[in-house]
């Protein structure tokens, strides 16, 4: 099932962080919460499931934005963007110190806000895998390449990236130099190698079935000696993963 991004806004001015939150809504993202202090942030990000902040530099307590932006690297796996009215060196150096995923000036327009989120949940979620390596070896890089955001992936359609949870995906197809991941009710086109795409999914879950489709065993509905049936749908597969289908039922 698709779900829109979830956002926490951090603004202290009320007026503004109203604002941001209908043009927000506008566009399609689900405002998780609009909180004005760093502890009321932290409550929301211990308490609910947040896939973004926007987070204003000077807030209304003793502990600032740059504060909450380290609490969220150090505890948190999710983006989040600096939105303030201070461009000076100063101010920017210290924002850089807790590597923000993105640093919007005000005033703004909505299309400044869009272009900001995407480009940050773009370059968060495509840039995670390669983080992981760099900092962690083969080992984290394998934890991190099975689950961006734990239990979900994130899949553009128009304008919008949607968290897919795992469990709804059924199979993907390659489609020349597309993927079409399919759920039970959606289809969603993205631009990948089927092979990258995989390592991206929980192994103990997805496997290759064929030269053309990813699966999700959870939904395999029934097999014979050439398909597979997932949701009506019949799926080509290899002698390798016919063999592996039957010895899991004989297991």
């Amino acid at each position: 099932m698709e779900q829109p991004i979830k956002i926490l806004i951090v603004e202290d001015n009320v007026i503004i962080a109203d604002d941001m939150q209908s043009m927000l809504e506008e566009i399609g993202y689900e405002i998780v919460d609009n909180v004005i202090v760093y502890e009321q942030a932290e409550e929301v990000l211990r308490t609910k499931q947040v896939d973004l902040v926007l987070i204003d530099i000077i807030l209304a307590s003793d502990k600032t934005g740059i504060d909450l932006g380290k609490h969220i690297r150090e505890n948190y796996d999710i983006p989040f963007i600096f939105v303030t009215s201070n461009s000076d060196r100063a101010t920017v150096e210290n924002a850089k110190t807790v590597q923000p995923n993105g640093y919007l000036v005000k005033p703004f327009e909505q299309q400044d806000l869009y272009t900001s989120i995407e480009i940050a949940l773009s370059n968060f979620i495509y840039g995670t895998k390669n983080r992981s390596a760099s900092e962690a070896g083969e080992e984290a890089d394998e934890v991190t390449s099975n689950s961006v955001l734990k239990d979900s992936i994130f899949v553009k359609k128009q304008h919008l990236y949607y968290r897919i949870q795992f469990e709804d995906i059924l199979f993907i197809k390659a489609d020349n130099v597309y993927l079409e991941v399919n759920t039970r009710d959606k289809k969603f086109l993205v631009r990948s190698p089927l092979k990258d795409y995989l390592e991206k999914l929980p192994r103990n879950k997805f496997y290759r079935a064929h030269k053309s489709y990813i699966v999700n065993v959870d939904h395999i509905d029934a097999i014979n000696s050439k398909d597979i049936m997932i949701n009506n749908t019949p799926i080509p597969i290899s002698k390798d993963f016919k063999e592996f289908i039957i010895s899991a039922m004989n297991s």
